[in-house]
C-alpha cells in the first residue's frame, strides 16, 4: 500500500454542522473515524443512515465547534478511543499526542503523523497520512485561521511546515469559508491568473451549494496569500497596505493576516 493514497475502499466524507463546520468522516463502508465533533446529532445521523460504526474521534484543537460533541459520542459508543492534543485542557480524551507521533488506526487500514501547528490555538495538532491532511482552523482553502492564541511567527512557521508536504496533498479543514477567502486574496494579489480562475470555479460551486474541499496543497501554493508571504506580489501589496516597507516574511504575514482581519 501507498503512504500517499488512501487504503481501497476508503472515503472521506463532509458532515456539515452549525453554519459553516464541517465534520469530516473516514470510513471503508463498515467503520468510521471522525475528525473535530463539534455536534455529534448531524455525526450520529450521518452513521445511522450509513450502518456505519464509529472506531475513533480525532480532536485537532479545544474549540468548542470541534469538541463539542465529544461527551454526547463517548456515552454513545463504550470504550471509544478519542484522541487529540496534550495539555490536559480537553475533557474526554482518551489519548494525547504530540509532534511526530503516530496514531495508528487498524480498523480502516490507517495510520496518521501528528503535526504540530500552533497559531490558530497553541495546542493545535493537524494529522497527516495517505496524501489527506486534516489540519483544522490552521490552514484554510485560500485562507489561514485567526491567531486568537499564538503569533504571527509561530502561524507562519506552521504555515511553512505544512507547505512541505507533498503538492499532492488533499486538505480537509473544518470550515466552508473558501468564497470569503478568495474574494480577500483577491485584493491581495488581483493579478494573479491561478487565484483567478480558481475564484470562477468556487462561485460556480457555492452558487450550488457545494462543498469547496478538500484543496490541494500544490494549487493552494499558487493562489493562498498566507503561503506565499515569500512572494513579491504578496509583500508589495502588504506593504502597500501598511503603508511601510516590509523587511521578513513574518512582518509581512502579519500585515496580510491583520489586513484579512479587517477586510
Amino acid at each position: 500500500m501507498r503512504s500517499d493514497t488512501l487504503p481501497k475502499g476508503i472515503s472521506i466524507h463532509p458532515i456539515p454542522a452549525f453554519n459553516d463546520n464541517y465534520i469530516w468522516c473516514i470510513h471503508d463502508d463498515k467503520h468510521a473515524v471522525v475528525v473535530d465533533p463539534g455536534d455529534a446529532t448531524p455525526v450520529l445521523s450521518y452513521l445511522r443512515e450509513n450502518a456505519l460504526k464509529l472506531a475513533a474521534v480525532l480532536i485537532t484543537h479545544h474549540h468548542h465547534d470541534h469538541t463539542g460533541g465529544i461527551a454526547k459520542l463517548a456515552s454513545a459508543v463504550k470504550e471509544l478511543p478519542i484522541i487529540g492534543p496534550r495539555g490536559g485542557h480537553i475533557k474526554g480524551l482518551t489519548k494525547t499526542v504530540a509532534q511526530g507521533d503516530t496514531v495508528a488506526l487498524p480498523v480502516i487500514d490507517m495510520s496518521l503523523q501528528v503535526l504540530e501547528v500552533p497559531g490558530h490555538t497553541l495546542d493545535h495538532i493537524a494529522f497527516f497520512g495517505h496524501g489527506a491532511l486534516f489540519c483544522g482552523d490552521t490552514l484554510f482553502s485560500a485562507g489561514c485561521g485567526r491567531l486568537f492564541e499564538g503569533s504571527p511567527e509561530q502561524m507562519l512557521h506552521s504555515m511553512n511546515k505544512l507547505k512541505r508536504l507533498p503538492d499532492s496533498t488533499k486538505i480537509y479543514c473544518a470550515h466552508e469559508y473558501t468564497q470569503a477567502n478568495v474574494n480577500f486574496a483577491l485584493a491581495v494579489e488581483p493579478d494573479n491568473n491561478d487565484l483567478k480562475n480558481y475564484a470562477l470555479w468556487v462561485k460556480e460551486k457555492r452558487e450550488h451549494n457545494e462543498c469547496t474541499l478538500p484543496g490541494v496543497l500544490g494549487e493552494q501554493k499558487k493562489i493562498n496569500p498566507f503561503l506565499r508571504s515569500h512572494e513579491p506580489s504578496v509583500k508589495d501589496a502588504a506593504g502597500a497596505f501598511t503603508n511601510t516597507s516590509l523587511g521578513d516574511d513574518v512582518a509581512v504575514f502579519a500585515a496580510v493576516r491583520r489586513w484579512k482581519d479587517e477586510f
